[in-house]
């Protein structure tokens, strides 16, 4: 299965922006050793193909994937920006990785692809599947007693407010749809737009 890889926190640096959610991501930039992407001047083209690559660095979808979630929300709404960032907010891996499940988004797909969750009681390993309001992510019985993932949900401090994880249970409930202002993401969706609107 083709997915973005190579090093994250180089990523970031050269985006400007900790898309990895690391804390260390940005250490070396900080420092002064590398430059800032925000600090060049870059054209209005430029600077929307950077809020562009930031979006996808930020759920790790490749471009073709990424037009699709882009045409979709283009024939749903005259303000597609909010609901692109919605649909790719709601994808499995993404809510496993937003429930505690996981350390990282790569870590939540590969779990996705190695079949570790269910999803209102069926097997799911299709990391882009769109989850709905009111579906329940669990972890299957056989995979509850991996270490990994208890300490994982053990380090989850608050759910996000469109979220209730019951880690005890190795569960967690999309209860409604994110709202924008909601979202733990530094993006500005309307550079995106205006990109794919040219």
């Amino acid at each position: 299965m083709a997915k973005m890889m190579g090093p994250r926190f180089k990523k970031c640096r050269s985006l400007g922006l900790n898309v990895v959610g690391h804390p260390k991501a940005m250490s070396r930039a900080e420092k002064g050793a590398s430059v800032s992407r925000d600090s060049r001047k870059l054209s209005e083209y430029g600077l929307q193909l950077l809020e562009k690559q930031r979006l996808r660095a930020y759920y790790g979808v490749l471009e073709k994937q990424f037009v699709r979630y882009v045409n979709k929300a283009f024939r749903k709404s005259t303000n597609p920006g909010p609901i692109l960032l919605v649909s790719l907010e709601t994808r499995l891996d993404n809510m496993a990785y937003r429930m505690g499940f996981a350390s990282s988004l790569r870590q939540a797909r590969q779990m996705v692809n190695h079949g570790h969750f269910l999803v209102n009681g069926n097997k799911v390993d299709r990391p882009s599947y769109a989850i709905q309001a009111g579906d329940t992510i669990s972890l299957k019985e056989k995979s509850q007693s991996i270490k990994m993932i208890a300490e994982n949900l053990a380090t989850l401090l608050t759910p996000l407010p469109y979220l209730e994880v019951q880690p005890e249970q190795f569960k967690g409930t999309l209860t409604r749809q994110p709202l924008r202002e909601e979202l733990p993401i530094e993006i500005n969706e309307q550079l995106i737009v205006e990109f794919y609107s040219r």
